[in-house]
């Protein structure tokens, strides 16, 4: 007879999100996980498979939390700035509470295992590729109201933007100043507007 589960599975996934956010995956132990998410290492192998596919599911978690929400706002943004000082602010809100640095788990991800994990590279893409056209989106809706600046087209400023961002989710991990912060957006919708 299976024994029925006594944990909330959302919650152990969200705990291993957060611990392989902190570490990365190559120093996040099978250890570090039963200590970390309260369940015993036959309940993590039974309920979410190995380590790896873990890893997966708490990227895919990510996702569905933390970057879905934010991307479909684009599709009915009417305050497209706001839109794009939100992707800024949410980025610097999250490092100054954040004593660890712990950066972005999708940059980390793509940083320490997209050159060698394939399907690691696919779920990183996906959401670079579906952020980029957000930005696009918005950046558009923009330029068709008069808001930003058509002297390049939307997919390059949003290429911009995304940089710029991917930039200061890297810097976040050794330098979370507010005052570069504030730079960094000024500067950026600068280069957007007309």
């Amino acid at each position: 007879m299976a024994r029925t589960k006594v944990f909330d599975e959302n919650d152990v996934l969200d705990k291993a999100m957060n611990l392989f956010w902190q570490k990365g995956y190559n120093a996040t132990s099978a250890q570090d996980l039963v200590d970390n998410l309260g369940i015993s290492r036959s309940s993590l192998y039974d309920t979410y498979g190995d380590k790896h596919s873990l890893f997966v599911k708490a990227l895919k978690q990510y996702r569905k939390e933390r970057v879905d929400p934010v991307l479909q706002e684009a599709d009915v943004v009417e305050d497209v700035e706001a839109y794009i000082r939100f992707f800024f602010e949410s980025v610097q809100k999250e490092a100054l509470s954040d004593n660890s640095s712990k950066g972005c788990f999708i940059i980390n991800s793509v940083v320490e295992l997209a050159p060698v994990d394939s399907e690691i590279a696919g779920i990183a893409n996906s959401i670079m590729n579906d952020t980029e056209e957000a930005l696009c989106k918005v950046i558009k809706k923009g330029q068709d109201t008069g808001v930003f600046t058509t002297k390049f087209s939307a997919r390059s400023l949003a290429r911009f933007v995304f940089n710029s961002l991917n930039g200061l989710r890297v810097t976040v991990k050794f330098d979370a100043d507010k005052k570069m912060f504030d730079d960094i957006v000024n500067v950026c919708l600068s280069a957007l507007r007309v």
